[in-house]
């Protein structure tokens, strides 16, 4: 998902079928856990559970097409006899158009594995 790109509550028609959005949404929260380089996008998707359009729908559908095209990527850990803990974190301050709110993000490390985000 192109950083750039802001996505509003006012992104054209709305969808007929919310139900199929939010849960295709859901099912990418999930796989999150395992899929941090999706987290950016799951995380802008989710903020239109309530009244998602077709933009919205098309990005999700996108993101689906990433997976696809992707197979095998996720978390894997390596032993290493350190355990250092090192943290990033990054903000967009009021980056959002609709509602003038930040977009954050974090990822640490313990051992040189990434923990959570």
């Amino acid at each position: 998902m192109d950083p750039n790109h802001k996505f509003g509550s006012n992104d054209g028609e709305g969808l007929k079928d919310v139900h199929s959005y939010r849960s295709l949404v859901r099912k990418l929260l999930y796989l999150t856990v395992t899929r941090p380089d999706i987290s950016y996008a799951v995380g802008v998707l989710s903020q239109f559970m309530q009244s998602p359009c077709k933009s919205h729908w098309d990005a999700a559908i996108r993101v689906l097409r990433y997976l696809k095209g992707a197979p095998g990527k996720g978390l894997i850990y390596w032993p290493n006899k350190h355990m250092e803990l090192v943290a990033y974190s990054n903000a967009d301050w009021a980056g959002s158009a609709s509602d003038r709110r930040s977009t954050t993000g974090y990822c640490p490390f313990v051992g040189g594995n990434l923990v959570t985000w």
